[in-house]
């Protein structure tokens, strides 16, 4: 259950970062401060429930594409994220729409492979440190 939770968190956790850093670096991405937890909830959930379908999907009719689909899920998680609710908005056209999915799926990336590292160091030393001797 622990690890569930923790896994949970650092999958919230980089979905935020990940849509902070889009706002910071495109001008065209918008987060509002009272909507920026649904926005992030809405990707996080649409990336947990699309990313198997998208894989499913892409391994059946497209193989060669296989290596894309975290992409198209950041992707429709940004969409879904800009629709619902009023956290998330991207405006100028097709560029930015291509900026933040790039963005965002490499800072997710990126965040899903460092934030694992740094939790299960400090269990560890927790352990450690709890352990008799």
């Amino acid at each position: 259950m622990v690890v569930f939770l923790i896994r949970t968190a650092i999958f919230l956790g980089s979905a935020a970062l990940g849509l902070w850093v889009a706002s910071l670096l495109i001008d065209d991405v918008h987060l509002t401060v009272s909507g920026f937890l649904i926005a992030v909830i809405v990707y996080s959930l649409a990336q947990w429930i699309l990313t198997p379908f998208i894989m499913k999907m892409t391994r059946r009719y497209a193989n060669a594409f296989i290596g894309g689909v975290g992409l198209v899920s950041a992707f429709v998680g940004l969409a879904l994220a800009s629709v619902i609710g009023d956290g998330l908005s991207i405006t100028g056209g097709v560029v930015p729409w291509i900026l933040a999915t790039l963005v965002v799926w490499l800072v997710t990336a990126v965040a899903t492979l460092v934030l694992p590292l740094i939790f299960l160091r400090n269990r560890r030393e927790d352990r450690k440190d709890a352990a008799p001797a």
